[in-house]
């Protein structure tokens, strides 16, 4: 059979200072750039991302693969109506000129809002079901953090989610994909859909699935499937894009319509049960430092702190300086902050050469409120071309293409500087520019969780700080105005509007 292959990857904190352009797809970064036709299976092959693994099992199938276009950008503010319609037409595009097709695979995010569309996943499947009608299968894998819509819901035949967070598991969510639309292609029913709604946001950090009290919720997740129900999925949301439909939701497939309904009632009912142990605690920098500092005095591993609020994985742009004022101001020894996207600073470095000094304002360039630029004197350590592989379990196999990129020292701290600004979820992230992260004693990434997947195993500690940044650790503190009606803005928080909870 003939199955259209297509991915459009954007995570939208609308909070966040900058917005995706087309370049950011064209670019890539840390993910690969847009691709095209045959570059799609080529670009993405051996990473962890679910249209490798959805690809990889539909070729076993035997199928016939229609390549369409995949591209992904760093999380931002909203994607730019220039790039959703030229990516939007580069997927849809193929698809009604390949003639038959009898299924569509998605590789979707699930929170993505555009310039002119609240809803991006939702209006690029509308179009694309427009395009295959109404008895073509279309199904997608989405993001943990998706904000799964009525449109969404109304324009696929099944979605299905990653259940890891750090998302080790991306690879096999396509797989999965993969599997519900075989079965559908080898005559399995139509599958009916259920859906509820939370009544809470859950904020970024507490939604760590190696931690409690998500470790148990998505330990409990299989057991609601079977005897009728396919699939159940469970998307905590992105708790930064301020439009109606933002906030977790439990969805299933199935083919007893009573028992897929009954599966998501309770699931969704165990969940709303836990919401105390949801809220997050996270420190100010000072204090987070002042306690590494006391723990890598004793330890032989390093102490990690995440720099939670200027996580680029979240919209951060990755370039503040909070922390790494913190760190000079307490006078840190063996300490490496990873990583700060500056390209006039990154430049600036190449131009002085390895061994030279520069008297240089670093970051701070998104104008966060309480952020500023770092001015000091910094020794230049090592350079690099920003080329490198990833080893580690979330961004396995990724191809990163940072651009000119610099090791600069302070007294005892070392920030790596580079020009794209993917978070710093792999070892090979400081290694690339000279830093053996293993004998750091004090790491501090610019993210809120996946780097957990490769430094909790290095980690003596692991502290959450809060600096200014544009992803708030408490969702309850972003000034929302488009919320849905009587959605909590954190766990037992204050209700949204005067509406009564969804």
């Amino acid at each position: 059979m003939r199955i259209a292959v297509g991915g459009f990857q954007h995570e939208t904190n609308t909070f966040a200072p900058s917005k995706a352009t087309l370049e950011e797809f064209v670019r890539g970064g840390g993910w690969p750039p847009l691709l095209r036709g045959d570059e799609v299976f080529e670009g993405t092959a051996g990473i962890n991302l679910p249209v490798a693994g959805a690809v990889e099992a539909l070729r076993k199938a035997g199928h016939v693969l229609v390549p369409t276009a995949w591209a992904a950008a760093s999380p931002s503010a909203h994607v730019t109506e220039e790039a959703f319609e030229s990516i939007a037409a580069d997927i849809v595009g193929p698809i009604r000129r390949a003639g038959k097709l009898d299924g569509v695979y998605l590789d979707l995010h699930g929170a993505m809002v555009t310039e002119h569309f609240d809803d991006g996943e939702g209006e690029l499947l509308a179009r694309v079901r427009a395009a295959v009608g109404p008895e073509v299968p279309v199904v997608a894998s989405l993001d943990l953090h998706a904000n799964v819509t009525a449109k969404m819901i109304a324009n696929a035949d099944a979605f299905v989610a990653y259940r890891t967070y750090p998302h080790i598991d991306m690879a096999e969510t396509g797989e999965r994909a993969a599997h519900l639309l075989l079965a559908r292609l080898a005559g399995g029913p139509k599958l009916h859909v259920a859906v509820r709604r939370l009544g809470f946001l859950i904020p970024l950090g507490s939604q760590c699935t190696m931690l409690e009290p998500m470790a148990t919720v998505y330990g409990e997740l299989p057991r609601h499937e079977g005897r009728g129900v396919g699939s159940v999925s469970f998307t905590p949301g992105f708790p930064a894009a301020d439009f109606p439909e933002c906030g977790p939701v439990v969805f299933a497939y199935g083919a007893d319509r009573e028992a897929t309904e009954a599966a998501v009632e309770r699931f969704a009912k165990d969940i709303a049960a836990r919401e105390s142990t949801f809220e997050i605690d996270a420190c100010l920098p000072e204090e987070g430092v002042r306690r590494a500092m006391a723990i890598a005095g004793r330890a032989s591993r390093p102490v990690v702190i995440a720099d939670t609020q200027d996580n680029p994985g979240a919209g951060g742009n990755s370039d503040t300086t909070g922390m790494l004022r913190a760190l000079v101001a307490a006078g840190a020894q063996r300490a490496s902050l990873g990583l700060i996207a500056d390209p006039e600073t990154a430049r600036a470095a190449h131009a002085v050469g390895e061994g030279g000094t520069l008297e240089i304002g670093i970051g701070g360039k998104s104008r966060i409120p309480g952020d500023a630029p770092f001015h000091g004197r910094f020794t230049v350590e090592r350079l690099s071309d920003g080329k490198f592989t990833c080893t580690g379990p979330f961004y396995r196999g990724a191809r990163m293409n940072l651009g000119p990129s610099a090791c600069l020292r302070i007294g005892g701290v070392r920030v790596v500087v580079a020009c794209e600004k993917p978070q710093l979820a792999d070892q090979e992230m400081y290694r690339f520019v000279g830093i053996e992260p293993t004998r750091e004693a004090i790491l501090v990434n610019k993210s809120s969780v996946h780097f957990r997947a490769d430094f909790a195993p290095i980690a003596e500690q692991i502290i959450v700080c809060k600096a200014p940044g544009p992803m708030l650790a408490d969702p309850g503190d972003f000034p929302w105005r488009r919320l849905g009606q009587g959605m909590r803005i954190r766990p037992n928080g204050p209700v949204f509007g005067t509406g009564a909870a969804v």
